[in-house]
């Protein structure tokens, strides 16, 4: 994904947000690198559920190399035919790739003006991809950063499907770093349908 404009100065809950959807995009796009299994392992949670899945996602960094990290992301996602998951929105929402859903998404991209990176073949209804945009959204490298559209890009592109995705990770045979990726992801997910659905609430009540 290209960006557009360098990042804004944002307050703290969006960073965290932005922080949350980076971190998600990273490990879902490719396997972890030693680099990225490092900063995990280097995570601190606290008492909240996000943050017991934070010091889990630590806890397995610490004890995976990249090897391992490599065949347990294969395996969830790749494998001979194809992986244990599909993560694809498309998939997800109609049992097919490359359907509706990834059209809607490239139509929202243009409008953006996101273009695929060069060389990239990965459909762009990818989660990883779709994390990514919304931490660019939040960040402010998509412009500057505004509640609504980060509201429409989600409940366009993420809300129907992708805790239902996250919660297969959590719960996927060969997940074991992968298990508090779901976690995180699911948790997430429902803060960010929470907080959104209390933004258009209070849009209802103004």
């Amino acid at each position: 994904m290209a960006a557009l404009t360098a990042p804004v100065e944002t307050d703290d809950a969006d960073r965290l947000r932005a922080q949350a959807y980076t971190l998600l995009a990273q490990f879902l796009a490719r396997p972890p690198s030693s680099t990225l299994l490092d900063a995990a392992a280097g995570l601190h949670g606290d008492a909240t559920p996000v943050g017991q899945a934070l010091d889990a996602l630590a806890a397995a960094a610490r004890c995976t190399s990249e090897d391992e990290a490599e065949r347990e992301y294969n395996a969830l996602f790749i494998g001979v035919v194809r992986g244990e998951l599909v993560p694809y929105a498309s998939y997800y929402l109609t049992g097919a790739l490359n359907d509706r859903p990834l059209a809607r998404v490239r139509q929202d991209l243009r409008e953006l003006g996101v273009e695929p990176a060069p060389g990239v073949a990965e459909p762009e209804d990818h989660v990883a991809t779709l994390c990514e945009v919304m931490a660019a959204l939040i960040g402010g490298t998509l412009g500057v950063p505004d509640l609504e559209r980060q509201k429409r890009f989600f409940e366009r592109h993420l809300a129907p499907w992708a805790r239902h995705f996250f919660s297969d990770l959590e719960h996927a045979g060969a997940a074991r770093l992968y298990r508090p990726v779901g976690a995180i992801g699911r948790l997430f997910t429902d803060i960010e349908t929470d907080a959104f659905a209390m933004v258009a609430r209070e849009g209802l009540e103004s």
